[in-house]
């Protein structure tokens, strides 16, 4: 897995001398790096997120976008990432189970239901 590169980690040929224009480069530069670090991380997990999605669209039964919503809710109320709740959803398929999440499951299905009706 790649590394953000931090400014205090640039190497020394990158900042020593820099004028005011190769300061805004390295800024420059370092954003990128951290952008492509967050790419890269979403192009690894989205492929568990679509498949706990999908088994919530199974599940539950509800559309692709209720599943979206579902998994985010478990996320926020659970303060653990998205990709991390698809990850543990998609392990009960190999026989782990849902226990620290479990119970925020149940919730956010209830508050599923509970706006679905009118």
């Amino acid at each position: 897995m790649h590394q953000v590169t931090m400014h205090s980690e640039v190497p020394p040929l990158l900042t020593a001398g820099t004028s005011t224009g190769d300061g805004a480069l390295v800024a420059e530069l370092l954003e990128l790096r951290a952008s492509n670090e967050q790419l890269s991380q979403a192009l690894v997990s989205r492929p568990v997120i679509d498949q706990a999605r999908g088994m919530a669209m199974v599940l539950v039964p509800c559309s692709g976008d209720r599943s979206w919503d579902l998994l985010v809710d478990v996320s926020q109320h659970s303060n653990v990432k998205l990709r991390d709740v698809a990850a543990a959803l998609v392990a009960t398929t190999k026989g782990q189970e849902l226990p620290a999440l479990r119970r925020e499951w149940r919730r956010a299905l209830r508050r599923l239901h509970a706006q679905e009706r009118p």
